[in-house]
């Protein structure tokens, strides 16, 4: 039983390692869609309700996902030098974000700002230039799976 989340800047690759997983039959949320979020904050109780599940890997970095750290086994945050999540932002196709060069421009913010306070709740952080099947290896293997 292991409650898994993954977070990270945009174009770390949640989405799509967590895409990864699902295909291996994990049961996952992808909280960028499905009215998971409003203004950049997790629906507390919606949460507080899936987290009683025994097994699932939810993804997303919001504003008050530490108030959730403590129900989660592992905290994995998912990593990539900014030029990198800059042409990963530009070219993906299943998300606008990243597109213009303001939003460019605060995702470069956010990794100065909010990378390391990420880092700091991680039990674990992954370098996503790494193929996506050890990305996914290296998180199954935290449920012993």
């Amino acid at each position: 039983m292991t409650r898994i989340l993954i977070t990270g800047m945009s174009g770390a690759g949640k989405t799509t390692v967590l895409d990864e997983l699902a295909r291996r039959g994990r049961q996952t949320v992808d909280t960028d869609f499905d009215n998971w979020t409003q203004d950049g904050i997790w629906n507390e109780a919606r949460m507080a309700d899936l987290l009683t599940q025994p097994d699932v890997i939810v993804s997303g970095t919001v504003e008050n996902q530490g108030l959730f750290y403590d129900r989660f086994h592992h905290v994995v945050l998912l990593t990539a030098p900014l030029d990198v999540l800059i042409d990963r932002v530009s070219r993906r196709t299943n998300n606008p974000y990243g597109k213009t060069p303001a939003q460019l421009a605060e995702i470069a913010h956010y990794v100065r700002t909010v990378e390391p306070l990420l880092r700091r709740g991680a039990t674990l952080e992954l370098d996503t230039r790494q193929p996506v099947s050890a990305l996914a290896d290296a998180i199954d293997n935290l449920s012993g799976i």
